[in-house]
């Protein structure tokens, strides 16, 4: 299931930047903060626009770590890895988490786009540890068991939120 692309969102998007190419990095922000990835569909779009190759496009958002070129859930989860966050169990509340959400090392993303689990290097919440976050909120000393109510709390939210 991925978004649909809305090219009048796109083009509102390069219009706050007045189709400027120097502007690249933050228009495929926009519009990932849109769909939550970058729509392999804009690359040709913004080069017609924007008047650059969908090559150079495309180089630039696979050259940042941040960006990313498949749809993320509505609940995007990092899991700290850092040195801290390692030697005291990061890993079985990653698994626990994987476990939960049916997924893997390579699928990060549920089917019902609502949850993406990603590790990170470090947060810079060290003495926290162990840390995720949700969506940039952070959540320390967190134990496999405290992940799993995260989810069902999470899960919670995204139901009251569809009704």
């Amino acid at each position: 299931m991925k978004a649909t692309v809305d090219f009048r969102d796109v083009d509102e998007i390069l219009t706050k930047y007045r189709y400027s190419p120097g502007s690249i990095i933050a228009i495929l922000q926009d519009i990932q903060a849109k769909y939550r990835y970058i729509p392999k569909e804009v690359f040709p779009f913004l080069s017609e626009k924007l008047h650059m190759s969908t090559a150079k496009i495309y180089s630039v958002a696979t050259f940042y770590e941040n960006f990313s070129l498949h749809p993320k859930g509505k609940y995007v989860i990092r899991v700290c890895d850092g040195t801290a966050c390692h030697v005291r169990k990061s890993i079985p509340m990653l698994e626990r988490l994987r476990k939960e959400l049916n997924l893997s090392e390579t699928k990060v993303t549920t089917d019902d786009l609502l949850f993406t689990v990603e590790t990170v290097s470090c947060l810079g919440a060290c003495g926290l540890a162990p840390v995720l976050t949700v969506n940039d909120k952070v959540y320390p000393s967190m134990t496999p068991d405290k992940a799993s109510e995260l989810l069902v709390k999470l899960r919670g939210e995204a139901e009251n939120a569809a009704e």
